[in-house]
């Protein structure tokens, strides 16, 4: 019989856990992946608390704290247990709120120190790489992953977004995007000079695509989704990247949205400005670009500043 991974038991959600998802989906609109993740949490969560003879609308600080100690001593991530902490205090606080706990045993918990992770970036001169061996692509092929690549690298749109982006989402003039991120919200994004003639090439190409005759989406397949998946984006990517000469797995959509800002504030473009582009909710988000090129800047000036290596 062949070995494959463990599958872990499920439980259902108790009906106040489940009120809660439902709510999740009904005012804050969700997503699938959003809900998905919740769920799996909580399940977690009250899976344990069965085995201590609780349940949810019981458990106390104590068992809360028992439950963070087992997350870090079966090896989970500061970032993931701090993130698992985040979800079961909006579940406790909605609890409190609906009436169904007097009190939030989460409350006093303090969550994991999680040190500030820089994001993955590719130089300028590497993303330059990159394009050029995109545009090298002949036919079909080639025309879709130079116009993949361009609009990554001209927009920092999430790998979903482009997968999903229909004929539709392009201005009359050509110049913008109209894009739908996370929470269904739609926002404004410019596309580059290089972009624009890498769209207006694949639209020509893509007429010989046999899926495209009845197709609205900008990039159609044959799949079940009637456009092309992230998978097949990232996969894509990461055969572009052995022809520009990086390593594969140096390089992902992510990697390619992290450039995108990080070269954008490099150059002094405005951080309100990268955050509305990107679609982050808060610009506690974008901020993390300013360290990046801080971390730039330190180098340029240990590499080139006169006194930088100066002994006293």
């Amino acid at each position: 019989m062949a070995r494959g991974r463990p599958t872990r038991a499920r439980i259902e959600l108790s009906a106040a856990a489940e009120s809660f998802i439902e709510m999740l989906r009904a005012e804050r609109n969700a997503s699938a992946n959003t809900e998905r993740a919740y769920r799996t949490d909580i399940e977690d969560y009250e899976k344990f608390l069965s085995k201590r003879g609780t349940a949810l609308v019981k458990a106390d600080a104590v068992a809360a704290r028992a439950y963070m100690r087992r997350l870090a001593e079966a090896g989970l991530a500061p970032r993931s247990a701090a993130r698992r902490l985040s979800a079961l205090r909006q579940l406790h606080r909605f609890l409190v709120s609906e009436g169904v706990r007097a009190d939030d045993p989460l409350a006093t918990l303090d969550a994991p120190r999680v040190g500030r992770a820089l994001p993955k970036i590719l130089s300028e001169e590497e993303v330059g790489a990159l394009l050029a061996a995109a545009h090298a692509g002949k036919g079909v092929e080639g025309a879709r992953i130079a116009c993949i690549v361009e609009i990554l690298y001209s927009s920092g749109l999430r790998v979903s977004e482009l997968a999903g982006l229909r004929l539709g989402a392009l201005s009359r003039d050509g110049r913008f995007l109209i894009v739908r991120g996370k929470g269904d919200k739609e926002r404004l994004v410019p596309l580059s000079p290089p972009a624009r003639e890498a769209i207006e090439a694949w639209l020509v190409a893509r007429k010989a695509d046999p899926n495209a005759a009845k197709s609205r989406n900008l990039f159609p397949t044959g799949a079940a989704a009637g456009h092309i998946t992230p998978a097949r984006i990232a996969q894509l990517l990461k055969e572009l990247a052995v022809k520009a000469g990086i390593e594969p797995r140096r390089l992902s959509p992510h990697v390619l949205r992290h450039a995108f800002a990080s070269h954008l504030v490099d150059r002094g473009a405005d951080l309100r400005a990268v955050q509305q582009m990107l679609g982050h909710a808060d610009i506690a988000t974008t901020q993390i670009y300013t360290h990046v090129g801080g971390e730039r800047l330190k180098r340029i000036v240990a590499t080139h500043h006169p006194l930088a290596r100066r002994k006293y």
